[in-house]
């Protein structure tokens, strides 16, 4: 009957069709909320091709889709809070951190410690996505074909938390066909939480690699390349061994060496170099755990990072975590005491390049937190304490 009917990704090919100069974009009624929301391009609803025809030739005329702008909701759903977490204030700290300056997080202990929660609060302290972010989000769901007619926009941050027995393309992206966008690109502009991390399979693992320095994913195919957006904080969350309770103190780990060995070569050592905060967890004593908690609301704690982000962005643009090696000299440049001390434990500890670095953008978090422009000596000692924390211990 000559109906135009909804297909997926309208969102990403109109917004490359205003990118490159186009004015105006003929794209199916019920798509048209969806391709609105790009702006700075007209958008005609076409229900069928006749009405598309008449349009054109001046017969009849469409009226173009409006934008409505959705307001940003007063509460972000926001499922866990950190003052319902007792204890585990270094953990917390390695969140905030995180959070403020977009840098990954290993956390290490027991079954029953407190490792999934503690992932899941993260996402309290996070901001609302901004409108370029939500619109990125946006794009890739709409790729998905999930993104819903009434509320295609969310300011919630992602959280994804993909099984163990995640495949490569359901992780990093693929599939058969057309490449789809996977878990990692799901994550983007959000939270990726790995649970049992060694439980992932070594290739997978390693696939990780890529997208934790880029941002983005390259999936290559023999007809061409792909490039989907990557841009997560990591929370990976693992046990110290294969039994779980090594260095318990309540619990006696029953594993060999040997058995630890293999266990701990499964998270190789250039995936852990790429994580820059790494925490033991402990499980908290039942004495404590019948209290009421005591620690800081999240919405506290957001109010910090959001503080801390709008340094970061007003200084250079970006958040800490993304700065490079040259930038990060500049912006963040060490006066002499500091330098001292991250130089010397870096020789001390045979930090790679890498590690030096990343140790380098946590202290300069640190120093955005307290609100302080130079990166003081405590700075690097917090920093330089979450790098060589032994996380798998």
């Amino acid at each position: 009957d000559g109906g135009v009917r909804h297909v997926d990704g309208v969102l990403v090919a109109v917004r490359w069709l205003r990118d490159h100069g186009f004015a105006t974009v003929f794209v199916p009624a019920a798509d048209a909320a969806e391709a609105a929301l790009v702006g700075d391009i007209e958008v005609i609803p076409s229900p069928d091709l006749a009405s598309v025809i008449a349009h054109i030739s001046g017969d009849a005329s469409i009226a173009p889709q409006p934008l409505t702008e959705p307001s940003l909701p007063s509460s972000a759903g926001i499922e866990l809070d950190l003052s319902e977490v007792h204890g585990q204030e270094e953990a917390k700290r390695a969140l905030e951190l995180a959070a403020a300056g977009g840098h990954h997080v290993l956390m290490s202990g027991p079954p029953g410690a407190g490792k999934t929660m503690l992932a899941r609060c993260l996402a309290g302290i996070l901001p609302p996505l901004a409108l370029d972010e939500a619109l990125e989000v946006a794009q890739i769901r709409s790729l998905l074909g999930e993104l819903p007619a009434h509320t295609p926009l969310d300011w919630v941050r992602p959280f994804r938390a993909p099984h163990h027995g995640v495949s490569m393309a359901g992780l990093i992206g693929g599939g058969a066909g057309l490449a789809q966008p996977g878990e990692i690109s799901r994550a983007h502009n959000g939270v990726l939480f790995v649970d049992e991390l060694a439980e992932f399979q070594a290739s997978v693992l390693q696939a990780l690699r890529q997208p934790l320095e880029a941002g983005r994913i390259t999936i290559t195919r023999s007809g061409g390349s792909v490039a989907f957006p990557a841009r997560f904080t990591l929370v990976a969350a693992t046990n110290p061994c294969p039994c779980g309770w090594a260095g318990d103190g309540r619990r006696a780990c029953r594993c060999t060496p040997a058995l630890m060995d293999a266990y701990r070569r499964k998270l190789s050592g250039p995936l852990l170099d790429r994580i820059d905060l790494k925490v033991n967890v402990r499980r908290v004593p039942p004495t404590l755990l019948a209290n009421e908690p005591v620690g800081e609301r999240s919405a506290i704690v957001r109010e910090r990072v959001i503080t801390a982000r709008a340094r970061q962005l007003d200084r250079q643009g970006c958040l800490n975590a993304f700065l490079k090696p040259a930038r990060l000299r500049r912006q963040a440049a060490l006066e002499p005491a500091p330098r001292r001390t991250l130089e010397r434990w870096a020789e001390q500890q045979g930090l790679s390049a890498r590690g030096f670095h990343r140790a380098w953008r946590v202290a300069r978090t640190a120093a955005d937190l307290d609100g302080s422009d130079p990166i003081a000596e405590h700075h690097v000692l917090e920093a330089l304490g979450y790098r060589l924390h032994d996380a798998a211990a």
